[in-house]
């Protein structure tokens, strides 16, 4: 696994042994960086972050600070070492160790903003996650917000009546098991 493209292009990125952390492959992220154009100075929230992965690809193509959220305590190590090896620091990176609702509910009470989600339950829970974040996620949309999900095919994650109409779905795609699904802030 590496960063795709902008200015770590080609450096390595750690991942951790075994099945609990499913790191999104360098097919789909160079997908989905396609498909999203241009992060320039996005402020980017990657819930269930993992590796970093997405986050990281979004900070080297230009996005100015991400907030990685994640619990496991592998791939919160892995996480840490690939923001070090990286150089990536704060400001710039900040990880929120704990569960996903914590700092969502951290976020509102900062009354922090993101231009970017990257939302990458576990398979097995994204369908159970649908109504919590289609409640969490609205205060924290700044205009013209996209929010990018990641799911398995079989059980998609799809948000309640797109956010109460407060999204719209802008583009959906399948690679494999994996859909992608991008929506936009109105």
């Amino acid at each position: 696994m590496r960063v795709i493209a902008g200015r770590l292009g080609g450096r390595r990125l750690q991942a951790p042994r075994g099945r609990t952390t499913r790191p999104t492959s360098d097919r789909v992220r160079e997908a989905l960086f396609s498909m999203l154009g241009d992060v320039q100075g996005a402020d980017v929230l990657d819930l269930f972050a993992g590796t970093g992965a997405l986050g990281i690809e979004a900070l080297s193509r230009g996005a100015a600070k991400a907030v990685f959220v994640e619990r496991d305590a592998a791939a919160l190590r892995a996480l840490a070492a690939n923001l070090a090896a990286l150089e990536l620091i704060e400001p710039t990176a900040r990880i929120r160790r704990g569960e996903a609702r914590v700092a969502l509910q951290t976020a509102r009470e900062r009354d922090e903003t993101y231009d970017l989600f990257f939302v990458d339950p576990p398979y097995g829970e994204a369908r159970a996650w649908a109504r919590e974040l289609s409640v969490a996620l609205p205060p924290l949309l700044a205009p013209q917000a996209r929010v990018i999900v990641e799911s398995d095919r079989r059980a998609p994650l799809e948000l309640e009546t797109v956010l109460e109409g407060a999204l719209e779905t802008e583009q959906q795609r399948r690679y494999g098991d994996t859909t992608i699904t991008i929506h936009r802030h109105r």
